[in-house]
């Protein structure tokens, strides 16, 4: 049981928890974490307890939080690229990002809660809420920060739960979407949000981006929502002259791309962690009126004790987005 540390910090009792497909860096060793630590960094939940500071939200009320934490006054934070706050810890992530205890849990100590923390609208349910502080937020902040405005063209790469959010993100933004993918499941959930949809293995991607983009020779702006260096590859290939690349997916590793050729298509190539703290309250604001809605996503649910079985399952790509439930 967690116990308040600082004026700001609350403790939320865990409702939800989901399973992300960050999470399988930890699951395949590529992001070490200390023994004992609890990991997970999707939570929807009860605040139970809240510092004298905390003001954004009080005890009993239905929360989403934010995968990571800001201080709200340093430069970086000044600025509102809360991302970057030079006190930013993110749950679940071990020490390297900040020693934070993760949410995959039934209590969670959450620090600065006035940031972190946003009360959840009585019509968003808890599945749909959980996608609010990452996943959701992540496909969003992929099509602001990338710059896609209407009558644009936009490929996703990738199309787990994050580049399936991204897909619903850029098509409400007015752009038309190529959705990128071997898996016919998830081919099909986008086709149904209302995406071209393209079969890696069994199409020519390239020539049917060309085809779609006639005249431009590529599309607006490419999403890589995978974090791979061959999906980064494909995206610089994809996205015509003086067009857009935006990485969402997790890089943790070295690697290598055609950088000649985004330099010679004068590629704007942009990544990093997605500012999910600045993206909370329009996020959780489309999702309660509906212009957004991950719910048809969540394919499993299943019990904490299960979580084991939970991650074979989603490593298996059996699974979109899995609840467990404390």
């Amino acid at each position: 049981m967690p116990e308040l540390l600082a004026p700001d910090d609350a403790v939320v009792h865990v409702d939800a928890t989901g399973v992300c497909g960050s999470d399988l860096h930890i699951y395949h060793g590529r992001l070490k974490i200390e023994a004992g630590f609890t990991i997970g960094h999707e939570y929807v939940g009860t605040v139970i307890e809240a510092g004298n500071a905390v003001t954004s939200v009080k005890v009993g009320d239905r929360v989403a939080g934010c995968f990571q934490t800001a201080c709200g006054v340093c430069f970086h934070c000044m600025r509102g690229e809360y991302q970057r706050c030079v006190e930013s810890r993110s749950f679940g992530l071990g020490a390297t990002m900040g020693s934070l205890q993760g949410t995959q849990a039934e209590y969670a100590l959450v620090p600065r809660a006035n940031l972190t923390l946003q009360r959840v609208p009585d019509a968003v349910s808890d599945d749909v809420a959980l996608f609010a502080g990452d996943v959701m937020g992540t496909g969003y902040h992929g099509v602001v920060a990338s710059g896609l405005a209407a009558g644009e063209t936009a490929a996703v790469l990738g199309l787990g739960p994050v580049g399936l959010c991204a897909v619903q993100a850029a098509t409400l933004a007015g752009a038309r979407v190529i959705a990128i993918d071997s898996v016919e499941q998830r081919l099909a959930v986008a086709e149904s949000f209302g995406a071209i949809p393209l079969h890696l293995s069994e199409q020519d991607v390239r020539a049917e981006v060309k085809r779609l983009t006639e005249g431009r020779g590529g599309v607006d702006v490419s999403i890589d929502a995978v974090g791979h260096t061959d999906v980064l590859d494909m995206a610089i290939r994809l996205t015509r002259a003086c067009g857009r690349v935006q990485c969402i997916g997790i890089y943790a590793e070295r690697g290598e791309i055609h950088l000649g050729l985004a330099w010679l298509k004068s590629l704007a190539v942009r990544g990093g962690q997605a500012n999910v703290i600045a993206h909370l309250d329009p996020v959780l604001a489309m999702l309660a009126d509906g212009r957004l809605d991950p719910a048809p996503l969540v394919t499993h649910h299943m019990k904490l004790e299960d979580a084991p079985e939970a991650y074979e399952i989603f490593d298996r790509r059996e699974a979109l987005k899995i609840v467990l439930t404390p």
